[in-house]
């Protein structure tokens, strides 16, 4: 699966929810719990996604002017979200600066949009702590984070090395968080819209 592979559901006019994987670093086991969401999201009737690695657009420093190649390829991407999806590690109790590096590449495009977030950690808390700081973060950029989330803990133990998850009720969780993320979506579509 590559950065930019866009799976659509055909019907009724679909939400655009993009999966981000929120960290570069090399060996990186949340990714395994990135495409576990990815391929829900995929499944889920009226919703359109596409699978973002922050890797794709690594940076040095911010390009906060949004003039770069790669900030104008991100901000086009988020300008035609309907929400979005992060599933981010948790790195010393905080999230990744290449999240924080890809976020700030748009600003008015996150305008009055839901953001979901599913944090991931080696430990027991399952990223809680970057889930909290990054609200905050995602609030300062006008969007609306919805109150769930989902939290894969013991990320070493929770998927194999193929990337498949030992624990089933994992896929419930998910789709509970992605009823509320599109419930917001519509709502607020329409809302910006009108």
């Amino acid at each position: 699966m590559s950065c930019g592979e866009v799976w659509e559901v055909v019907g009724e006019e679909n939400l655009f929810i993009p999966v981000i994987l929120g960290t570069a670093r090399k060996g990186r086991l949340s990714e395994h719990a990135a495409k576990f969401v990815f391929e829900i999201v995929k499944k889920r009737a009226g919703v359109e996604t596409q699978f973002v690695d922050v890797k794709d657009f690594g940076l040095s420093a911010t390009d906060n002017t949004e003039t770069s190649a790669k900030a104008k390829k991100f901000g086009g991407l988020v300008a035609r979200a309907d929400a979005l999806l992060i599933v981010s590690p948790e790195y010393n109790h905080g999230y990744p600066g290449e999240l924080k590096l890809a976020l700030d590449q748009a600003y008015k495009q996150y305008a009055r949009k839901p953001v979901a977030i599913c944090g991931v950690s080696g430990g027991g808390l399952g990223g809680a702590r970057m889930v909290e700081q990054l609200r905050q973060v995602v609030i300062e950029l006008s969007m609306v984070p919805v109150r769930g989330a989902v939290y894969f803990s013991k990320v070493n133990e929770l998927f194999d090395a193929s990337g498949n998850i030992a624990d089933a009720s994992y896929e419930a969780k998910v789709n509970k968080l992605l009823e509320e993320l599109e419930w917001h979506a519509r709502a607020l579509k329409k809302e910006r819209e009108s």
